[in-house]
């Protein structure tokens, strides 16, 4: 990457990612203009030579923990994997001393944890850029993927419709900012009890037929997570059947429409097995841009002040 094209990515660069919430429209156009450059050459960008970043995870991952590590290590830095059972956090150290102390050493942090109020404090903290791995209220991360590979799939995002079904979680609180950021309408079609609260330029609805008319694309996640007890797993698979995104629900969409799940999927629940594999769906497309689309944030967080390319 030229030098003066890093340093006008970057001259306003955000501080932190923590929701997503940080970039401009114009932030966002030129990182993922900059994300399909690099996953054409993914060794196109040294900005991270002789630099490393630190990884925390404090909840199970594949796809975030693989592809910050093999993005990190293209760009030409070292990954530091942390589990939050290794630290000493979990014996008591504050996070703004984690934070003073992994500031001196590394470029960049990263922090896939639970409630929001964690990696804001460490954000708080940290003299370099903190970027928000997942929390239960936000996945920014992934969602910079889903915007990238619908740009991929359909050249443009202005005006895309993406519906989204299911559980109204911390992904669909996620893709209802960054479409208000990226020009892509965004509707959440959820059961009550289930359904997000308001977030700007997002379209709420109870009904999934209705949400995925005319969209281009439908996007469901998992119904049960790992915190789940038995009983309210099946309460909640009860409550999310109507939701199930399946070939007659993307043949409400508009034509061409595409399929997305952040994984991982359970077939037969959230999502049948003919869509998930089915060629209609751009699910893997999507996990293999995690990798791109986390290198140009990466450039773009830490790109101005090392100003190298």
């Amino acid at each position: 990457m030229h030098r003066t094209r890093l340093l006008r990515l970057t001259v306003t660069a955000p501080t932190h990612f923590l929701t997503g919430e940080e970039l401009s429209d114009s932030q966002l156009t030129a990182l993922l203009d900059r994300a399909l450059e690099l996953k054409a050459e993914p060794f196109a960008s040294s900005v991270l030579r002789g630099r490393s970043v630190a990884l925390i995870f404090e909840r199970p991952s594949t796809r975030t923990r693989v592809s910050f590590e093999v993005g990190v290590h293209e760009l030409g830095g070292h990954p530091v994997v942390l589990r939050g059972d290794e630290m000493q956090l979990s014996r008591g150290e504050s996070l703004r001393d984690t934070a003073l102390v992994l500031s001196r050493h590394v470029a960049a942090i990263g922090l896939r944890t639970g409630p929001d109020d964690v990696i804001r404090e460490l954000a708080d903290g940290a003299s370099v850029p903190v970027i928000n791995m997942l929390t239960a209220g936000h996945h920014p991360c992934q969602v910079l993927a889903d915007v990238l590979t619908l740009r991929e799939e359909f050249g443009h995002l202005d005006g895309l419709k993406l519906a989204y079904v299911g559980d109204g979680n911390n992904v669909a609180r996620s893709l209802a900012i960054i479409g208000a950021v990226a020009s892509v309408e965004v509707r959440v079609a959820a059961p009550p009890g289930y359904q997000l609260e308001p977030v700007a330029g997002a379209t709420l609805t109870d009904d999934p037929v209705e949400a995925v008319s005319g969209a281009n694309a439908i996007y469901t996640d998992v119904w049960v997570s790992m915190n789940d007890s038995p009983e309210e797993a099946d309460t909640r698979r009860a409550a999310l059947a109507p939701y199930r995104l399946d070939d007659a629900l993307l043949s409400a969409a508009a034509p061409g429409a595409i399929a997305l799940h952040c994984l991982p999927a359970h077939p037969g629940e959230e999502i049948t097995e003919s869509v998930l594999y089915g060629e209609r769906q751009r699910i893997w497309d999507q996990a293999e841009n995690r990798r791109h689309a986390q290198k140009a944030l990466l450039e773009l967080l830490v790109g101005a002040e090392t100003g190298a390319g």
